[in-house]
């Protein structure tokens, strides 16, 4: 019996082996099957009962990379159910449907544009924060109005989408180093010339 050997690598057998040698009193010997004995028959129905109703049970020890593999897919899972269906930052949805690890490498400046929150009157008029929408130049003031058509942000001007393509336009350019670029020096400029950008 695997239980009587002290080298014995299974986990239960090792700890029966530890309880029979700190107790003394407790005889451990064989019994002949359906002989009457009632303690053997209800433990038979018991190992019976087990067999075919009980839970699967396994000792095996998993390796702690596939835990850690398993728990990684877990999280994922959860992370993505609860992105997919949050009720905020439904523009960086849009953008990134997908919850990933691997950091963006998004800086301050991406993370306004995208998200379209600062410091663009559309954006702060419904906050109440401002009483116009409006650029200085006279069209409304959005990101990608100063990314595409702002007379005071020409420099870095990026070709305007067609009205039902903005989304795969904030995609685009997402997801591209020079486009990217452009929109931080947008930001940047703005941030260090507030009083062009007044609202009128």
């Amino acid at each position: 019996m695997a239980f009587s050997n002290s080298k014995s690598t299974n986990e239960t057998a090792r700890k029966i082996f530890k309880i029979l040698l700190t107790s003394p009193r407790i005889k451990v010997s064989w019994v002949k099957a359906h002989a009457g004995n009632i303690g053997n028959e209800r433990a038979d129905q018991l190992a019976k009962d087990a067999t075919q109703h009980g839970q699967p049970y396994s000792h095996t020890k998993l390796p702690k990379q596939h835990i850690k593999g398993l728990l990684r897919k877990r999280m994922l899972e959860e992370w993505q159910t609860s992105w997919k269906n949050g009720d905020t930052g439904r523009k960086i949805f849009n953008i990134m449907p997908s919850v990933n690890l691997r950091p963006t490498n998004w800086i301050r400046e991406d993370v306004i544009v995208f998200s379209q929150h600062g410091p663009f009157p559309a954006y702060l008029k419904r906050f109440h924060l401002s009483d116009s929408d409006y650029c200085t130049c006279d069209g409304i003031g959005t990101a990608l109005h100063y990314a595409t058509e702002c007379i005071y942000t020409v420099s870095w001007h990026m070709r305007k989408p067609a009205p039902n393509f903005e989304q795969e336009w904030l995609k685009r350019v997402a997801h591209n180093l020079v486009s990217r670029q452009k929109i931080r020096w947008i930001i940047k400029f703005m941030s260090e010339s507030r009083d062009l950008f007044l609202p009128p």
